[in-house]
């Protein structure tokens, strides 16, 4: 079994359209937060990553699905976990509930990448701190 990541946000009026919903665009940062936080729970950040490995984490892809809106003053859960890996790379599903309520589900195709863009193994040390959070399938 694996473990999943888990952050808080509120939706609040910068986050929603003239309807008060939120505009579909910031599920993407309420995404990427979440990410940022998950990466700070094992102990490293963004900044920490390029200084101590020379590498950027970038999303290569991401498929979203939207099911039902948030709205102003919403309380949202993202629970995010790493579904599989490669040498280079992993694919995080992220969701994002109202309450018991899936709102939005997400598959997240990231890369570890040098300053040139050009893809690099993952750092044993970031692989190990991750890996109590694979799902059971690990590619190679």
């Amino acid at each position: 079994m694996h473990e999943n990541f888990f952050h808080k946000v509120k939706v609040y009026y910068e986050d929603t359209d003239s309807g008060g919903v939120v505009y579909y665009a910031n599920y993407l940062k309420f995404l990427e937060r979440a990410r940022t936080e998950a990466l700070s729970s094992i102990g490293y950040s963004n900044k920490k990553v390029i200084d101590e490995f020379n590498s950027l984490i970038i999303v290569k892809s991401c498929n979203i699905e939207y099911k039902k809106p948030a709205i102003l003053e919403d309380q949202l859960t993202i629970r995010s976990f790493v579904k599989s890996i490669t040498k280079t790379s992993f694919f995080m599903n992220q969701i994002i509930t109202k309450g018991e309520e899936i709102i939005v589900e997400a598959k997240v195709h990231l890369v570890f990448v040098n300053h040139a863009g050009k893809p690099v193994k993952i750092p044993d040390e970031i692989y190990s701190k991750f890996k109590p959070y694979f799902c059971d399938t690990i590619k190679t």
